[in-house]
């Protein structure tokens, strides 16, 4: 463990890496005896700042969703971070690349929750009964730290949530059998990526019932009107400036944005 005049250094250069785009020295190589609850205590540190300086947090994004990545993270079960409500975007957006350092796109659904939810004991069907609707998303990642890096490093940095676009079509959560939504993701006009959301766990709604579970063990819950990212269900995929995304989500729409 850290104290807690650490885990507010730890922050505040995290703030500052994103504010001047430059990655800083992992936070486990600075602080060696970093710890998950270090970890995700200086996350709600850095997300406490941002608030201070009029971002509101308007949800939460869960990752580590597949066993490949737990395995490569050396995790038995996902991680989280908080979703600020201006790192919004909506389709057809375009998007300032000069905002990221090392952006990537992934392909998510985005749970929209029509009641609060709250642990323990939390399942999958908790989850389906309290989420209004069910929207595409694309999830971009960007880390504010060098590399490698340990998981620790990656919650500090909330999850290396960078911003997220939702568009296609609004669905509630019983009209399709959300298991089985696939995506193509293109990236000018060449296809890079495809997947179906049941690779989420078995099925998208598991990983938003296990954060349901582990913010109750700190106090907290899922409010009526969050947005929720579920995980992705494809690899990431490089995006710089003068790129043109679209996803393609079939019968649930497609969301394109572009990078400028």
């Amino acid at each position: 463990m850290i104290t807690e005049e650490e885990r507010r250094a730890a922050a505040d250069a995290l703030l500052k890496a994103e504010i001047e785009r430059k990655p800083i020295i992992q936070p486990s190589e600075t602080y060696p005896n970093l710890e998950l609850e270090d970890a995700y205590r200086i996350q709600a540190l850095w997300a406490e700042a941002r608030v201070a300086k009029g971002a509101r947090i308007v949800g939460h994004k869960i990752g580590l969703t597949s066993r490949a990545m737990q395995m490569a993270s050396k995790m038995t079960e996902p991680d989280y971070g908080c979703i600020l409500d201006d790192a919004l975007y909506n389709d057809g957006a375009q998007i300032r690349a000069d905002l990221f350092i090392k952006p990537r796109l992934e392909v998510e659904l985005a749970f929209v929750m029509g009641e609060d939810l709250v642990g323990p004991g939390t399942r999958i069907y908790d989850v389906m009964r309290a989420t209004e609707f069910v929207v595409p998303a694309l999830e971009i990642i960007d880390y504010r730290t060098e590399v490698p890096r340990a998981i620790t490093d990656t919650i500090a940095d909330n999850a290396a949530f960078g911003a997220l676009v939702v568009g296609g079509r609004i669905i509630r959560p019983m009209d399709v059998d959300i298991r089985w939504v696939g995506a193509t993701l293109s990236k000018n006009g060449i296809i890079e990526e495809s997947g179906v959301s049941a690779a989420i766990m078995g099925h998208p709604a598991a990983g938003i019932a296990w954060l349901v579970n582990k913010l109750h063990a700190v106090g907290g819950g899922l409010k009526k009107g969050q947005i929720v990212l579920a995980g992705s269900f494809t690899r990431p995929v490089d995006i710089a400036k003068g790129d043109v995304i679209q996803a393609d989500y079939g019968p649930v729409g497609s969301i394109g944005v572009s990078f400028v």
